[in-house]
């Protein structure tokens, strides 16, 4: 992958862009805003993977929005916000999530892991009918991205880690002077990027802090839609997620899946892969095949500096394999990552490890 490549990527991401402010989804925002300067997020309510920062800049840098078909049930969307809400409440007693127009259950079992995950992490749904989820990827760490869509507006959230907050707010500072501002409860300052392009920055809270931006809509509009976004309990937050979002009690019936057709790189630890946290099937796909594609080019180096022939040939065979990985195509039509792993994989297997693959692939 060459730099030129990288760079117009990282151009045609530019939220400050004439003609693109509030048209990027979740991921390719936060990643321009880390560029930029120190990223910080705009307002909206609660606080909230392990994952390098390279890695997580590489799946927003390269990763398209995943189209959620499932909407999710009656006026539910989940946003995602860290630490449990005092009064824990739920937007929608205890009846568990479905498809548009199907009627609510009573009951479900969710696995402890899936629990565990959910109490660690925010939980905010936007408790009104029309949103759905269109990118989902984090949860495992203090840093991740939700982002949510209806037939007008679109609302992403982004969460970081506590201690870098102070260098976020003074970035948004730049942009326009705060306004005082709460979100079910949450207190903290309100940002105008342009006259439909708001943001939230939600104050540090249980060591994470969130920011939440909308496009599409006035100030009036963005004002009322906050108004709807609630902290809810666990169990209604992970009600409230479609099928197509793998959770961690869902990572190895996934994995399994994902992993198919792909030929497995020396000591691949497949049960490692219960750490990328909570993901939309895109995410989850690049996450996945980085690993894999990043363990192949380690054994081709591995290969080469020994003079195994053997292996170095193994390892060659694997990556131009991934052309026929079937994940890989199912994502191709949503984002750039079939693409870059593939041109990066082609140049290990041609002899040539490329200049800066590890940033490209996410590699750690």
């Amino acid at each position: 992958m060459t730099e030129e490549h990288l760079d117009r990527m990282v151009r045609d991401a530019d939220p400050y862009r004439p003609g693109v402010i509030g048209h990027l989804d979740g991921a390719e925002q936060a990643l321009l805003e880390e560029i930029m300067s120190e990223p910080t997020p705009d307002r909206v309510a609660e606080a909230p993977q392990p994952r390098s920062r390279a890695r997580r800049g590489l799946v927003r840098r390269l990763a398209g929005p995943l189209t959620a078909a499932a909407a999710l049930v009656g006026i539910l969307a989940v946003v995602t916000v860290h630490g449990a809400p005092p009064e824990n409440r739920q937007a929608a007693p205890t009846e568990t999530a479905g498809p548009a127009g199907a009627k609510p259950t009573t009951s479900i079992a969710f696995s402890p892991v899936a629990l565990k995950a959910a109490e660690e992490n925010p939980r905010l749904l936007i408790d009104e009918p029309g949103w759905k989820v269109t990118t989902v990827y984090g949860f495992a760490e203090k840093q991740g991205t939700i982002a949510f869509r209806n037939d007008e507006q679109q609302l992403d959230m982004n969460w970081y880690p506590a201690d870098q907050y102070d260098g976020y707010h003074a970035d948004r500072l730049r942009v326009s002077a705060p306004e005082a501002v709460k979100v079910d409860g949450w207190p903290g300052d309100l940002i105008r990027y342009g006259a439909e392009d708001f943001a939230v920055m939600l104050r540090p809270r249980d060591g994470v802090f969130v920011e939440l931006r909308a496009g599409g809509g006035d100030r009036a509009e963005f004002d009322r839609l906050l108004t709807h976004v609630v902290r809810v309990d666990v169990r209604t937050w992970l009600a409230a997620l479609p099928p197509e979002i793998v959770t961690p009690a869902r990572v190895d019936e996934r994995a399994t899946i994902v992993l198919a057709d792909i030929p497995l790189p020396p000591n691949f630890d497949k049960a490692a892969l219960r750490d990328l946290g909570t993901n939309d099937a895109y995410q989850f796909g690049a996450q996945v095949t980085s690993r894999v594609g990043c363990a192949w080019i380690a054994e081709w180096q591995r290969a080469k500096r020994a003079g195994d022939d053997a292996a170095l040939r193994r390892a060659a065979d694997a990556l131009r394999s991934s052309h026929k990985w079937q994940v890989l195509h199912q994502m191709n039509d949503e984002g750039d990552w079939p693409e870059v792993f593939w041109e990066t994989a082609d140049e290990v297997a041609a002899g040539n490890v490329p200049r800066g693959y590890e940033g490209a692939l996410g590699c750690e």
